[in-house]
């Protein structure tokens, strides 16, 4: 998962760089909520994850995919993101989810996970016009979902045990963290858009 940061750096540098722009940018207190969802996750955390190395799993992030040059324009990189933010949240909000960890940090969870990816689909919207597509779901946006498949096989697989929900948490703790990078990179101040 430490594979994941390279990943979303590169992403960052495409929303800055000349051509690059996505024609929004999200608001500043969407970097807080994604810190505020971290410290949620790790208010999660049931059992150390030192009992857990057996259950231990390389998910096989799609990092060549993302470095290859497939993400050309700001519009596709915030497609990953919010890709990324989509796949977490199904993830999350599922009844086994619910039965695995304490419902107010979930809650909280899920509800900042909401709530950026409403900032981040006004932002895409503004970007592309009402009456063009955002980018599909093509090449690392694909990838993402299809990681996030295998991280459900996992669990399933798993039978849904406690550390495997634990290895899962870590999981998302890394691309959470990760996708900051990319975050901070769109942010503007509150109220610029009228998302906050």
């Amino acid at each position: 998962m430490a594979l994941l940061l390279p990943l979303l750096t590169a992403l960052a540098l495409l929303t800055c760089r000349p051509g690059g722009s996505l024609g929004c940018a999200l608001p500043g207190s969407h970097a807080q909520v994604s810190r505020d969802n971290l410290v949620l996750l790790g208010q999660m955390r049931r059992l150390s994850p030192f009992l857990c190395l057996r259950a231990r799993k390389d998910f096989r992030f799609p990092r060549e995919m993302l470095e290859g040059g497939q993400l050309r324009e700001a519009q596709a990189a915030a497609a990953v993101l919010r890709e990324l933010l989509q796949q977490t949240f199904n993830l999350l909000h599922t009844e086994r989810s619910s039965a695995a960890w304490s419902p107010a940090p979930l809650h909280g969870l899920r509800s900042g996970l909401h709530r950026q990816l409403e900032a981040l689909d006004a932002c895409l919207l503004q970007a592309t016009g009402e009456g063009e597509r955002a980018p599909g779901m093509h090449g690392p946006a694909l990838a993402i979902k299809r990681y996030f498949q295998d991280i459900r096989v996992y669990l399933e697989d798993e039978g849904y045990s406690d550390c495997a929900w634990e290895i899962v948490r870590l999981e998302i703790m890394r691309a959470l963290s990760s996708s900051a990078t990319l975050q901070d990179s769109l942010a503007i101040k509150d109220g610029d858009l009228g998302l906050s």
